[in-house]
């Protein structure tokens, strides 16, 4: 016999051809309502809760890709977040090496964080789906058999009532050749269609029997399978959250640690600043200090009248030492304390007690005030960061 293609031979190929006009027929007869449909309501609803299942299954499946993509993005924006601050960050910085190793870390998070949700998550949503497509075709097949017992089933019922259009056509032939057959052979011919009546009769019922037999194996084990696949989901869905829930919770309660270290590194960074600022500001104060002692001939503790000798013109206040501008605004905490807007012209005072005098700060009275009302009283403390030697 000819090969049409490997494994299968064109006999098994006319078998299935002839199988699937069958079906097509006995599908035609049933919606034209010629012949009745075997119909389950019980498995027809195990059925719709598959397909329901497997929806779902699915889209949970697809959002979980979803969520992993989504932090696999923010996994490398986090990254190149890390890596910036890396290149900004000045080895004589606070917390240098600190900085690295916490780069490292939360990269490292951001990595296992990921890699759980794929192992666990991920993957057990995987193996639950794997098992539908298997499902799902034998659904398949169950029905193709069902339609096969049916037209099993209607055929076997015509044979039993002798409706069967193609016995009709057979039996007008037969009868005619019975008449002009001599006598002796006329029962020779009846035997022989009473013979051929009973095999095609025994044929169909063997045909029904063994269409019924593989339905019903069919159908047995899909109405064990389905029931217990149906309740096996909620246990799915509540281990795959469950799972999601409890890396979600670890893997922020280690970023926030993380967080936590670098804002106390940031901290510390903004206090090595300050300290460096204070120095720098400490040390312009003195070298002042002592470019003033230059330029007057007399002590510190004698400023004020070195002061005075400067304005001889009577302008200028008692003690007065040079003028700075205020370069920021700074609002008075105290009652001793100069408030200041940007741009006021301060005329810096000696203190009448040096010994009262704090590092970084310096006395002083506003020249429009001082113009205005030639009102010493007005006098205060101010910080000398705030302002600006003209």
């Amino acid at each position: 016999m000819a090969e049409i293609g490997k494994g299968v031979t064109a006999g098994k190929l006319a078998i299935n051809v002839q199988k699937r006009l069958t079906r097509a027929q006995e599908k035609v007869l049933q919606k034209l309502g010629k012949a009745d449909e075997t119909r389950d309501v019980v498995f027809e609803e195990m059925v719709a809760n598959f397909n329901k299942q497997m929806a779902e299954g699915t889209k949970l499946q697809k959002d979980l890709k979803a969520y992993l993509a989504a932090v696999k993005t923010m996994h490398d924006a986090s990254r190149r977040l890390q890596d910036c601050l890396a290149d900004m960050y000045e080895p004589d910085w606070f917390g240098k090496e600190e900085m690295d190793a916490l780069a490292e870390d939360t990269d490292t998070l951001w990595l296992d964080y990921h890699q759980s949700i794929t192992d666990k998550s991920l993957q057990n949503m995987d193996i639950y789906l794997s098992q539908f497509p298997d499902i799902k075709a034998r659904i398949a097949k169950r029905d193709r058999k069902l339609v096969d017992f049916d037209s099993a089933r209607h055929h076997f019922t015509s044979l039993q009532k002798g409706k069967k259009k193609d016995e009709a056509k057979i039996a007008k032939p037969a009868a005619l050749l019975e008449m002009a057959a001599p006598s002796w052979a006329q029962g020779l011919i009846s035997a022989h269609q009473v013979a051929q009546t009973n095999l095609s009769y025994n044929q169909a019922e063997e045909d029904l029997g063994r269409a019924q037999k593989i339905f019903e194996e069919l159908n047995v084990e899909l109405q064990d399978e389905l029931p217990a696949l149906w309740d096996r989901r909620v246990g799915v869905y509540v281990n795959t959250f469950q799972s999601l829930a409890g890396h979600q919770e670890k893997f922020h309660k280690e970023m926030s640690k993380l967080s936590q270290n670098l804002n106390d590194i940031m901290t510390k960074l903004e206090e090595q600043r300050q300290i460096k600022k204070g120095a720098t500001a400490a040390s312009k104060t003195g070298d002042c200090a002592k470019s003033e002692g230059a330029n007057h001939s007399e002590s510190a503790s004698s400023a004020p009248k070195s002061a005075v000798t400067n304005g001889s013109d009577g302008e200028l206040p008692p003690g007065f030492l040079y003028k700075v501008k205020a370069v920021h605004d700074y609002a008075a905490t105290d009652g001793d304390e100069l408030e200041l807007k940007m741009g006021d012209v301060v005329l810096v005072l000696a203190f009448d007690n040096p010994d009262e005098q704090d590092d970084g700060w310096l006395m002083g009275l506003k020249e429009s005030q001082w113009f205005q009302k030639k009102d010493i009283s007005a006098k205060g403390v101010f910080p000398e960061n705030f302002t600006q030697r003209v």
